[in-house]
């Protein structure tokens, strides 16, 4: 937990730090791209503050994924961050529409613009989003939303290079059309970049199946597992960006607690190869028939199949005359 707290720390001091330079460079582009009178620039000016949204959220996203589960939301607040990348690429989507727009209008009516300063801008936004870019390359691989924030600014670094050749374009050919191309071109890069991670994190939020899984290759693993007759009613989905929960039926031959932990126990195992370490697992001794409420017991007048639900890894057992039994581990 203390390298949890100093790693989420020293994210977060990064995150902060890069949120106030983007701002700051975003609102010198603004002003930059009115004196030049460049679409390109203020584009990019737009992406620039979806950067620091970006970088807003995730801040925010990584302070709430770093808060302890409680009485009311008992899995923590791990969809926080989530939910921030889901939020922060619909901005990107509505944005690029925008820019889009306002390209069409300067191809029909094209505009001088100012090359050399729209040189020095880009020069200056490639530097800052290369810095930020490498302070963030470590972290991304673990956090969906520090992703989405590294994926802004990796766009943002590509524009500016567009635009750097935009400038050297219209210098030496005085080609103005240059200028709304590139707009477009921009344009069609984030919705590039923001489609992958609106995809990801709405299957999260619908508690879709993770994308690294196959369901059929999990479903096969457990069977195969000694003592299981079969597995259904499975279901698996992810918490945050990086956890994964799993419930499922497993049915076994009747026999004693003591002898059921042992398959509970080599079960866990084989989910620990899939990376998933939130498992329910409810055990039956009677095939059940599956229906649009779940699983029903085809015959059980003795037996009491009700959910055994925990937070952590959990199973249940019916003996004759006896109430299921539910087991933290």
């Amino acid at each position: 937990m203390g390298h949890h707290h100093h790693h989420a720390h020293g994210t977060g001091w990064v995150l902060r730090l890069s949120l106030v330079a983007t701002l700051s460079f975003t609102a010198f582009e603004i002003y930059a791209g009115f004196r030049a009178h460049s679409l390109a620039l203020l584009s990019d000016a737009g992406h620039n503050f979806t950067d620091a949204v970006a970088l807003l959220l995730a801040t925010i996203g990584l302070y709430f994924q770093g808060r302890p589960a409680n009485r009311t939301k008992t899995y923590g607040y791990q969809r926080a961050g989530v939910l921030a990348a889901f939020i922060n690429a619909l901005t990107l989507l509505i944005l690029s529409v925008f820019i889009v727009w306002e390209a069409i209008q300067r191809l029909m009516r094209p505009a001088a613009v100012d090359d050399a300063l729209m040189m020095w801008v880009s020069v200056l936004a490639l530097a800052m989003n290369l810095g930020i870019m490498l302070a963030l390359r470590q972290r991304k691989s673990h956090d969906l939303n520090i992703r989405a924030a590294f994926i802004h600014m990796m766009g943002d670094a590509l524009g500016a290079v567009a635009i750097l050749a935009g400038a050297l374009v219209i210098r030496y050919t005085g080609w103005l059309y240059i200028d709304p191309i590139l707009s477009i071109a921009l344009a069609g890069l984030i919705v590039y970049t923001a489609w992958d991670i609106t995809n990801e994190s709405l299957n999260i939020l619908l508690e879709g199946l993770p994308r690294t899984l196959n369901l059929d290759q999990v479903t096969a693993a457990m069977s195969g597992v000694e003592g299981v007759l079969d597995v259904h009613d499975l279901h698996i989905w992810s918490l945050g960006s990086e956890t994964h929960a799993l419930s499922s039926h497993v049915l076994i031959e009747d026999m004693p607690h003591s002898a059921s932990d042992a398959i509970l126990k080599r079960l866990q195992a084989v989910l620990c190869e899939f990376d998933v370490h939130h498992s329910t697992i409810q055990f039956e001794h009677l095939p059940c028939v599956l229906s649009d409420h779940g699983c029903r017991m085809e015959s059980a007048p003795g037996h009491d199949h009700s959910h055994a639900h925990a937070h952590s890894h959990a199973h249940s057992h019916s003996h004759d005359g006896e109430e299921p039994h539910a087991h933290k581990h």
